[in-house]
């Protein structure tokens, strides 16, 4: 009978999740199309997007693989792009960790560590009490293959599609990233500082002797280290900000 009961809550709570992950899956459908446009021009085909998306549900991560493709990088260079661009999910999957409770076995803990997105960690987080996985088992079913299938999409109509107008949509991802910086930029001095500070020493690294002739995917990677622990050093979050 308690196994029963158990069941029965794991459904409720897995169908909650598909509840709440509905707004994230609608709105993954129409970021990854344009995720899409970018995989397209990397020469991938639907099928190979979908796939992609399916295991790497990180639109930065991503793009910067994309792009890395696109510029014909090195496998390490694609891997080491890829792996910074997507490096805040381990501290958010340390973060949901606490949530979660000491009696959860591990396969659930590894499972969970691998749906966790910005999204789907802002649904979880929010939880009350101790976490139950199914909740976001639920909300990943329901927002993963909307991801995928808009990345497919996205490469079939820019397939479809004249060039002007494949060229003209590639424009709506980098306003998606500008949704992302433009908010806390407007909120913090410090983050406005180092967003000019990205565009500016990557328009610099362009033109500069020896760093010129390095690859984007290279560029990036150097950009990524050297910002962001400039901003670790001279901007350190303190411990009385992280807990507000």
């Amino acid at each position: 009978m308690d196994e029963n009961r158990i069941v029965q809550s794991n459904v409720q709570v897995f169908m909650r999740g598909v509840r709440d992950g509905i707004p994230v899956a609608l709105g993954y459908l129409a970021v990854a199309f344009s995720l899409g446009i970018a995989a397209r021009n990397a020469g991938l085909g639907p099928f190979q997007g979908f796939i992609t998306s399916m295991l790497n549900m990180a639109s930065a991560g991503e793009y910067a693989g994309f792009t890395s493709m696109a510029a014909d990088a090195t496998y390490i260079e694609l891997a080491a792009v890829t792996f910074i661009a997507n490096a805040r999910y381990l501290l958010m999957s340390a973060s949901l960790s606490q949530k979660v409770g000491p009696q959860t076995p591990a396969v659930h803990r590894y499972l969970m560590g691998f749906a966790v997105t910005d999204e789907l960690f802002g649904l979880s987080i929010a939880q009350k009490g101790w976490l139950n996985p199914f909740y976001l088992y639920g909300a990943y079913m329901i927002s993963m293959p909307a991801w995928s299938s808009g990345t497919a999409i996205g490469i079939i109509v820019g397939n479809l599609l004249p060039l002007r107008a494949v060229s003209a949509l590639s424009v709506a991802l980098y306003g998606m990233f500008l949704a992302v910086i433009i908010p806390p930029a407007r909120k913090s001095r410090r983050i406005l500082i180092l967003v000019a500070l990205s565009f500016a020493l990557s328009a610099l690294c362009t033109v500069l002797p020896g760093i010129s002739t390095l690859s984007s995917g290279s560029r990036t990677i150097l950009l990524t280290l050297l910002i962001a622990g400039g901003a670790a050093v001279f901007f350190p979050v303190r411990e009385e900000e992280e807990a507000k």
